[in-house]
């Protein structure tokens, strides 16, 4: 339960301010910089939440503004950091981008919306979707009210009654990323999947929707076998639409979904994983230059292919002269990140590339092993899961009886995805052969 919702810029002077319960003092909010500065200063970033004199502060920030949020409650702060970030989300829906000039423009509508998504400290509507049939920003004549539509006062307020389409479908997008971290021995040192479902839905009237997956705790609840691999998820998040209580009694994702396009659930499984994405690299670094050899390894099988691989690679930020030969994909130096990019539009299954790269140094310097960067891979791999997840039914019952099409896609993709570089090799001559 939030006390007063703040929109500051970047020296904490407030743009808006809306009093909720009226039990903190509007003058509190100049605590905030101050509390900001001196944790940045101790801990070496900024903390979500901090507490002075009773008053807990909670913030967000979005480019050159900060949303906060206060209160004396004993409050849920994951509901209020919640509410900040659809505040966030609604607020980009409506000006397209959330900075301090879009704040300027926007007053009036800001102050309906403030009122509308909170009341009394308690969220209220978050769905943008709803929000825009009766919060417009353009102007209405005196005589002229809009009524907010039925879905505020429905159980069901991320939908609207009356949604018709010709042509009735579902897009659910299986979306996988995967961060790692890899030794440059080829050892992983952590890895794990961030997965979500994401959707788009163009359905008519007010369907409901169950989702079956191969979940191995429904499984062994139910005492069911499962045909294939089953995939044990943690820390899992739904959307609000989500029947919470039918889950928790039989593991079944049931619900009514907001029309066009959300996100269904995230989830983790912290798994060790095999890198699908694999560089070797030997750094030579001589008197006036460096070479670097990098073989890349597509360590999944042939049927998959990788698309828009990127693989960024590190060197010093004095380095010049640079010298590429590649057997796939396309190179170039990017000094403004003091790196390499080396692109490979597809990447097939099973298949090794190889490059080599040239460049000089016109200063001498001290390897410092801390301040070498790890090697950075970007890919997308589609029909590809590496988690084993799947969507076993997707069933769509609206009282109209219409039949309407599923469509689901998987795709596994990088993360946080980050290969250590070796020691580099001293002295002597080149070991790798000129390019």
């Amino acid at each position: 339960m939030a006390s007063s919702v703040f929109i500051l810029d970047l020296k904490g002077k407030p743009l808006i301010a809306r009093d909720y319960r009226g039990d903190i003092p509007l003058s509190a909010i100049e605590r905030f910089m101050p509390l900001l500065e001196d944790r940045e200063d101790e801990e070496g970033t900024s903390l979500p939440v901090m507490t002075e004199n009773g008053v807990t502060y909670l913030h967000l920030r979005e480019k050159d503004v900060y949303l906060v949020a206060l209160t004396r409650k004993n409050t849920n702060a994951m509901t209020l950091l919640q509410f900040l970030h659809h505040l966030s989300k609604v607020f980009t829906e409506y000006f397209k981008t959330l900075e301090e000039e879009s704040i300027r423009d926007n007053f009036v509508i800001i102050y309906e919306l403030l009122d509308e998504m909170m009341d009394y400290g308690v969220p209220q509507i978050t769905e943008p979707k709803i929000l825009q049939e009766y919060i417009t920003q353009e102007s209405h004549m005196l005589e002229v009210t809009p009524r907010p539509p039925m879905a505020v006062t429905n159980a069901v307020s991320w939908r609207s009654e009356g949604i018709s389409y010709r042509k009735n479908e579902v897009f659910l997008d299986v979306v996988e990323s995967i961060n790692m971290l890899v030794s440059p021995a080829g050892t992983v040192l952590s890895s794990e999947i961030q997965g979500a479902i994401k959707m788009k839905v163009y359905l008519t009237g007010m369907p409901e929707l169950r989702l079956g997956l191969n979940d191995k705790v429904m499984f062994e609840s139910t005492g069911r076998s499962a045909k294939g691999k089953a995939v044990e998820m943690e820390d899992i998040r739904f959307h609000q639409c989500v029947r919470l209580s039918k889950f928790e009694s039989d593991r079944t994702i049931s619900f009514i979904p907001p029309d066009g396009e959300f996100e269904l659930m995230t989830y983790r499984l912290n798994t060790m994983l095999k890198p699908l994405i694999w560089c070797e690299s030997v750094v030579e670094s001589h008197r006036g230059r460096v070479e670097y050899m990098i073989k890349a390894k597509a360590q999944f099988k042939s049927r998959s292919t990788a698309n828009n691989v990127e693989i960024i690679v590190p060197v010093p930020s004095d380095a010049d002269s640079p010298k590429f030969k590649s057997t796939i994909g396309s190179v170039k130096y990017a000094p403004e990140r003091s790196a390499f990019v080396w692109k490979i539009k597809q990447f097939q299954g099973g298949k090794e590339a190889l490059l080599r790269a040239h460049f000089g140094l016109p200063s001498i310097r001290d390897d410092d092993p801390d301040r070498r960067p790890p090697i950075s891979v970007k890919f997308e791999i589609p029909y590809f899961t590496t988690s084993g997840i799947q969507v076993r039914y997707l069933k769509i019952v609206e009282k109209s009886g219409y039949q309407a099409l599923p469509w689901v896609r998987y795709i596994t993709k990088n993360g946080d995805y980050q290969l250590r570089m070796p020691e580099p090799l001293t002295g002597g001559g080149s070991r790798l052969p000129p390019i």
